[in-house]
């Protein structure tokens, strides 16, 4: 007896054998079962066609081959250019040698089917990789759950997302907790050397086999741009992705959170967690009133050997700014090494963190390829969610074309989809402001005027400068020298060492803009290289820049004046002794943008989402009209066992990148769903300045 089979031409939720196959005048000579590989869409003739078909049955499935004479070995390059076109993605290895082969002969042993299956054709590999496009990624049942449920058994808690917020590892740290963690995007294998090299960010940062590839809407006081804005869709989220720069922000930060409605948040109460996270290669141990010393986040701090990362220091030194040994301890303000979330040369993302070591525990259900599309709800309880699989025209088709899914919980739906992906997941779950959800024809379940908006993001420009020695980047990363290329990235996979082992952001600092702030309000960034197009067009010539922008602007006509003023000061650090023997030309802004009003219209011109989007679900009190998640509970106001657990909480953004305060606002959270009380709190010593030098 063949397994139940589903037709996408007209037979949609019909049963049928293979003799009503045969009805559709398809020659299917033989049948073969394979377990493991529900959902996927299989289609093994030797040229394209549409009678495809997705099964049913949760363990195995049927792959359909037509078994003839045509074994011979395809030389024509005609065919790579054919595979191309029906998996753009495909792993280029595999391009190469199935070009070469005859017969495919797919061993047990790899494929984990339960006979070998000779094919002759080899549209069944397509197939496996139109999901993952990647080959690798096919074999591990990308768009599946990687362990079932028991039958009959619901999950107590449903994670939805896999990224920084991701609260799975400590819920099933109790026994008793089934933590079921949804993902959209695939897993982080260790052969996806791109993730894991900390020099190949920007690949991931260009394409969108892990990242979302958001754009902003066109910007009117930004001259109508379009702004990048990638995000992680990978396990391990934009930790995945980022420049793995850990910045805590200013303590202030969190006391102004607490200010704002967020109780419970100040930065006495969040230290402990930043600690509990951590594992900082400097700790002194558990004394140590700053760092952490034995939590999974490994944090090293920037070795900063590169002689343009010494002159940057340097430069902090010679100029009023001066200098910090740690900017997550003591003292902010100044320049210093930064702390990077790099452990032996390898990326250390929330993933290698705190998935990849708990994924036998037997309480932990993990997925890829899951997008969840509405919280299902009981009254106003949580109690499940919809999903669909992901398929490989989704982005282009939308979700409508394809079925849903319902799953239940028997406890608590925690979304940690990201400051865009959760307040759009509450508003196609009819939980958002009433007008926006009647204009999209979405039944409204709550009028909550906060989702989605608030929504806060730190802008920057890049101070560039030409370099007169040769020693910058690129030398060694562009591909106009592809041999230097390729040695620095057999030095890494062979000892982690090297170039490829730093995202090369290893200096940097904060300043602030006027006397009166009481904490910086501007960050900075050094490159011993430059950046052009987000990322996607390689440096042109020898040159360093620094990345500046206002960390906390009111959008009111401040943000301006504070964009001078990094300007300002990246000129003025540029143009101390340190970078004597370096300084060439300023490429940009360029010596012709003097005037406050020409700055400004090169800030219009080109500035650059940092990627922080933040704020769009805030924690508040229910006084609060904009607040949307209750901070003592974590559940979203109005409504029992549905929380949220990521960047979208923030009342207002902090001062740095929000790697290191979202772990944090995890580990936090999952203590207060978990129902266990919060860590003692610590309130350390702090610099305080005494008021900005002027020169």
């Amino acid at each position: 007896m063949k397994p139940p089979h589903l037709s996408l031409r007209g037979y949609e939720g019909k049963e049928y054998l293979e003799k009503d196959i045969n009805k559709e005048k398809t020659d299917y000579a033989q049948t073969w079962i394979v377990p493991g590989w529900r959902g996927q869409l299989i289609d093994s003739r030797q040229s394209p066609g549409d009678d495809c078909g997705f099964f049913e049955d949760q363990s195995e499935c049927v792959v359909n081959a037509k078994k003839e004479k045509r074994y011979k070995k395809i030389r024509d390059v005609r065919f790579k250019k054919w595979l191309r076109g029906e998996v753009p993605h495909i792993y280029e290895p595999l391009t190469d040698y199935l070009k070469s082969v005859h017969a495919m002969n797919v061993c047990s042993t790899v494929l984990s089917v339960r006979n070998c299956i000779q094919l002759s054709s080899l549209r069944l590999y397509t197939s496996l990789t139109i999901h993952s496009r990647s080959w690798k990624e096919g074999f591990f049942k990308h768009g599946k759950f990687l362990r079932h449920l028991p039958d009959g058994v619901k999950p107590t808690h449903i994670v939805v997302g896999a990224g920084s917020a991701g609260c799975a590892n400590r819920l099933t740290e109790n026994p008793n907790n089934r933590v079921l963690l949804v993902e959209a995007g695939p897993q982080d294998h260790w052969w996806n050397w791109k993730i894991h090299m900390p020099a190949a960010l920007m690949y991931n940062l260009r394409n969108d086999y892990y990242n979302w590839m958001y754009f902003t809407t066109p910007q009117n006081n930004m001259n109508g741009r379009v702004l990048y804005w990638p995000r992680g869709r990978v396990w391990g989220g934009s930790s995945s992705l980022n420049a793995m720069v850990y910045i805590r922000g200013h303590p202030m930060d969190y006391d102004r959170w607490e200010q704002e409605g967020a109780t419970g948040w100040a930065y006495k109460d969040c230290l402990p967690y930043f600690k509990k996270a951590q594992t900082h290669e400097l700790a002194t141990g558990p004394d140590d009133p700053y760092r952490g010393h034995d939590g999974p986040l490994f944090v090293s701090q920037g070795k900063c050997e590169h002689p343009l990362h010494q002159a940057f220091l340097e430069s902090g030194k010679q100029h009023w700014l001066g200098g910090t040994e740690d900017m997550n301890g003591y003292r902010q303000e100044g320049l210093g090494k930064m702390d990077m979330t790099i452990k032996d040369g390898r990326r250390w993302s929330a993933s290698s963190a705190y998935l990849s070591n708990i994924l036998d525990r037997p309480n932990l259900f993990t997925t890829t390829g899951i997008t969840c599309t509405a919280v299902l709800f009981n009254q106003r309880r949580a109690i499940g969610i919809e999903l669909i699989r992901y398929q490989r025209f989704m982005l282009t088709e939308g979700v409508d074309a394809y079925s849903r899914e319902k799953i239940y919980c028997e406890d608590s739906v925690i979304l940690c989809a990201g400051a865009i992906n959760t307040p759009q997941l509450l508003m196609l779950s009819g939980v958002g402001p009433a007008s926006h959800l009647k204009v999209h024809q979405i039944p409204v379940v709550q009028d909550m005027q906060g989702v989605g908006r608030n929504l806060q993001d730190h802008l920057e420009i890049y101070v560039q400068q030409k370099c007169t020695k040769p020693i910058t980047l690129y030398n060694k990363s562009t591909w106009r020298h592809p041999h230097r290329m390729a040695m620095t990235g057999l030095q890494w996979f062979l000892t982690k060492k090297g170039l490829a082992a730093t995202s090369h952001l290893e200096s940097g600092g904060f300043a602030r803009s006027s006397p009166e702030m009481d904490h910086p309000d501007l960050q900075f960034h050094f490159l011993p290289s430059t950046v052009h197009d987000d990322g996607r067009q390689d440096p042109k010539c020898h040159a360093f820049q620094v990345h500046a922008g206002p960390m906390r602007s009111k959008s009111t006509g401040e943000d301006l004046v504070e964009f001078r003023r990094a300007v300002c000061l990246s000129r003025e650090l540029f143009a101390q002794k340190a970078f004597d023997e370096f300084r060439g030309e300023e490429l940009a802004p360029g010596k012709e943008c003097q005037t406050d009003n020409q700055i400004d219209a090169f800030v219009r011109q080109n500035s650059v989402s940092a990627y922080h989007p933040s704020c769009t679900c805030k924690m508040g009190l229910s006084s609060d009209p904009m607040a949307v998640v209750d901070p003592e509970t974590m559940n979203v106001h109005g409504f029992e066992n549905l929380k949220v657990v990521d960047a979208s909480l923030m009342p207002s953004v902090v001062s740095g990148n929000l790697n290191a305060p979202v772990i944090m606002m995890a580990e936090k959270a999952a203590d207060i769903i978990a129902g266990k009380g919060p860590l003692p709190a610590e309130q350390p010593p702090l610099w305080s300045p005494s008021g900005l030098r002027t020169e």
